[in-house]
């Protein structure tokens, strides 16, 4: 059985949202290395799925974003996980601050 690259099989629940986070780029004036510890977690990153929405007063909330949005989200907002080897966050829709673009 043959595994698709970049096809994550994850269904985030109510009004979660799971993010692909943006690498950030490594290169320093001074060619200064700045190891994995001392470095900030990304805020920023693409949408790569969403939940159906919380259900408030028998009815169900739309989400304000979709697959492919790019986002900024809290610094310390949600869980990382791994799965396939693809880093991602799992965050509540409330955590996102913007959509970018």
């Amino acid at each position: 059985m043959a595994k698709s690259k970049g096809k994550l099989k994850i269904t985030p629940l109510e009004d979660r949202v799971v993010v692909s986070p943006d690498e950030d780029t490594e290169t320093m004036r001074g060619g200064l290395y700045i190891p994995d510890t001392a470095k900030e977690k990304p805020t920023q990153g693409e949408v790569v799925a969403v939940g159906a929405g919380r259900v408030e007063k028998g009815a169900r909330v739309p989400m304000d974003v979709k697959v492919g949005d790019k986002v900024l989200y809290g610094k310390y907002s949600g869980t990382n996980i791994t799965l396939d080897g693809e880093e991602v966050v799992i965050i509540k829709a409330s955590d996102i601050l913007a959509k970018l673009g």
